[in-house]
């Protein structure tokens, strides 16, 4: 990847709408629901879009959608990109750094993933205040973009923390039950192993999933606040196991995202 892909992809995309984004949305598996908050004024299949990957799966539908949410003009990814689709790290975090090109100022993000705390139900709402990086490359391997960010990066404030107080203050306001913890990113695509649920528990995760770490990591290394939320969408927990199906977790997040829909759109209203 280069700037000049990067440069590219975001020309083409402003000769396509007149929305000028500040703010940056990627939703999760059956996460959709947020665009239908979204006053839509245009959308743009991945396919059509230069350089952009197309998703694979099929709980992702693979368009930008461009419009308005919260009196703040927005980008929203209806369906993202994953490693274990057979991509490069810089191809499935590409999409942020365009986001940075059309000048995104906030990156919104949500994921389904399986709870490993002991605490937490099937339906939990979790703040990701915190990350474990287990993926086997990284997204700032190779050639370092001076323009866009340092070399080494620090990972100290990577969720950020006046968003998170703000979302559980939204949340407390609305009688939304949320938790608040650490995320583990893993390759997948096979849901863990007991052994794995328990390591990911043992290191200090709170949940595990597929996605979010890479783009995080890219939008903190160009300095973009993020924000993301979790729906626990089964329990990795010793004795509450269960085999899980893409079917099963599609149907926990989309009951329970009309609730991460409220704290969503309302913290992106206040910010």
């Amino acid at each position: 990847m280069s700037i000049a892909k990067f440069k590219e992809t975001s020309d083409y995309i402003q000769s396509r709408t007149n929305v000028k984004p500040s703010v940056g949305i990627i939703l999760g598996t059956g996460l959709g629901g947020l665009v239908n908050e979204i006053n839509i004024i245009d959308e743009i299949p991945y396919k059509e879009i230069p350089n952009f990957p197309v998703s694979t799966v099929k709980s992702h539908s693979g368009k930008l959608i461009f419009g308005e949410l919260g009196g703040k003009q927005v980008v929203a990814m209806q369906g993202r990109f994953h490693f274990y689709e057979g991509y490069t790290m810089q191809e499935v975090t590409f999409p942020v750094r365009v986001m940075k090109f059309l000048n995104v100022e906030r990156l919104f993000v949500s994921n389904a993933s399986g709870g490993v705390n002991p605490d937490f139900e099937v339906g939990e709402i979790m703040i990701i205040d915190d990350h474990i990086d287990l993926f086997p490359a990284h997204p700032l391997t190779g050639k370092n973009f001076d323009e866009l960010g340092p070399r080494f990066p620090d990972m100290m404030h990577t969720y950020d923390a006046k968003m998170i107080e703000l979302a559980k203050k939204i949340a407390e306001e609305k009688d939304i039950k949320v938790s608040q913890g650490t995320y583990a990113g893993l390759t997948g695509p096979t849901l863990e192993t007991p052994a794995e649920y328990n390591y990911v528990r043992v290191i200090g995760a709170d949940t595990v999933g597929m996605s979010t770490v890479p783009e995080v990591i890219v939008a903190r290394h160009m300095n973009i606040p993020c924000f993301a939320i979790s729906i626990i969408t089964d329990l990795g927990v010793p004795g509450m196991i269960q085999e899980t199906s893409l079917e099963d977790v599609i149907a926990v997040a989309s009951k329970q995202e009309p609730k991460m829909t409220i704290i969503m759109k309302e913290l992106i209203t206040r910010v």
